[in-house]
């Protein structure tokens, strides 16, 4: 390949992240020239309105609302998509690929879905795709896995990786808010959109996954693979007891492998509190990694926002400037290995809470063990938290030890239908 002394860019996207990637290649010009050996000139941003005000310090020379001025380009040789959302950008990423131009994004919706597909595009027209920014905004957990754990077998992720999502459980945790309320306040500071659906029904997080899944475990694992529940339904009294249980509530996304079989789920979990996983507070990430060499690494930082989420983008850019500049062939794209089985979800092993509202008199506490006993799942503690002498309720949480998913499934809809129990408040497993 023949060595570049300039590179041309195309960035497709000017919101918050590309406005903030746009001027730092603007304004860091000289600097990475020097560093990569070559400048690097954005030719074309598209937008949605080139009349649109926009805080960003952009030449107005530089937008335009026709893609085809960046895809049909010859001499754009880098497209950074920074659009979101599935369509179009997971179309101008092909165009983009199937006409020799490689390609930086930050898609996480694009990237689990069809990641695969897209780097197979990319290693057959000789370009690289880079996605650093995908996940965990400016924490560098891409490069990580397709290169300095590369030589190891992982065997577990437990990740926090949506800021949104641990921005409200932080505030339900900390100030008793509940979560409608916590929820106004992440919209109100810009953390939550204005549809907080992606985020607290924990799609975002899926997404997120899907892609750390098929970097560890080499493997093709798609978001419909993964087991999905949000965060709409706690409450103030589950932070309140978990607290003095001895733990906090944390949305996981977890991957494992198991016996050749991958596990991958995101929820909503008890985490035991003495756990660094445990203290990551507000908007911060961070992802737990073990394998067989290096043994427990964690990641922590920033996971989302302008300026972390553009190091990220940045840095990608820039990795593929300095090999171009030298005529060297960029990274290649990672290599799956032979497709491995999925654990159905029924099949996991871990321990639960249980918050019931059940009828305060004797002999409720023996039938809900009976129930347990009738499924093989094994009580570690019962603790009656509330009474109402008047309505004669009484509210309890129970603890168990490891069981099975699908008998405790089926334990929840046999207790369900005991007269003596009037509602199952709370599900929530327990990690750690």
């Amino acid at each position: 390949m023949k060595p570049k002394t300039s590179i041309k860019i195309g960035l497709l996207g000017l919101g918050v992240v590309g406005a903030g990637v746009a001027q730092t290649l603007l304004q860091k010009g000289p600097l990475f020239a020097s560093r990569t050996g070559c400048t690097l000139e954005i030719k074309k941003i598209l937008v949605r309105d080139i009349a649109k005000k926009r805080g960003a310090a952009v030449p107005e020379a530089l937008l335009t609302m026709d893609a085809e001025e960046i895809l049909g380009d010859s001499e754009i040789e880098i497209v950074i998509e920074l659009m979101g959302g599935e369509q179009p950008a997971h179309d101008y990423i092909c165009r983009a690929v199937s006409s020799g131009k490689h390609v930086v994004t930050a898609n996480k919706e694009v990237l689990a879905k069809h990641g695969p597909e897209l780097l197979s595009m990319a290693e057959a027209h000789g370009v690289s795709i880079f996605y650093e920014a995908s996940v965990g905004g400016g924490i560098p957990l891409i490069a990580p896995f397709r290169q300095e754990l590369i030589a190891n077998e992982i065997h577990g992720i437990q990740a926090i990786i949506n800021g949104t999502t641990n921005y409200i459980l932080t505030k339900m945790s900390q100030e008793g808010l509940p979560f409608d309320i916590a929820l106004k306040q992440a919209q109100e500071l810009g953390y939550a959109e204005a549809d907080p659906t992606n985020d607290v029904e924990a799609h975002d997080a899926a997404y997120k996954l899907s892609i750390l899944a098929t970097l560890a475990f080499r493997s093709d694992v798609r978001p419909a693979d993964i087991y999905r529940e949000g965060i709409s339904r706690l409450t103030p009294k589950d932070f309140k007891y978990a607290q003095e249980l001895g733990y906090a509530i944390k949305l996981l996304a977890i991957g494992k492998l198991n016996d050749g079989a991958i596990q991958v789920r995101v929820h909503p979990a008890l985490v035991p509190i003495d756990l660094l996983l445990a203290k990551v507070d507000g908007v911060f990430n961070a992802v737990y990694v073990e394998g067989d060499l290096v043994g427990r690494v964690l990641f922590y930082g920033q996971g989302a926002g302008s300026l972390p989420t553009s190091s990220s983008v940045v840095a990608n850019v820039l990795d593929l400037a300095q090999s171009l500049s030298t005529g060297a062939t960029p990274r290649p794209n990672i290599r799956l290995d032979a497709p491995k089985a999925l654990l159905p979800f029924g099949d996991i092993r871990t321990r639960y809470y249980l918050r019931v509202s059940v009828a305060d008199r004797p002999g409720v506490l023996a039938q809900i063990a009976k129930v347990l006993g009738d499924h093989l799942i094994s009580i570690s503690s019962f603790i009656q938290k509330e009474s109402d002498e008047s309505a004669q309720t009484a509210e309890i949480v129970i603890m168990t030890h490891l069981a099975q998913e699908s008998a405790m499934l089926a334990a929840r809809t046999d207790l369900e239908k005991l007269t003596t129990v009037y509602e199952i408040g709370s599900f929530i497993r327990v990690e750690g």
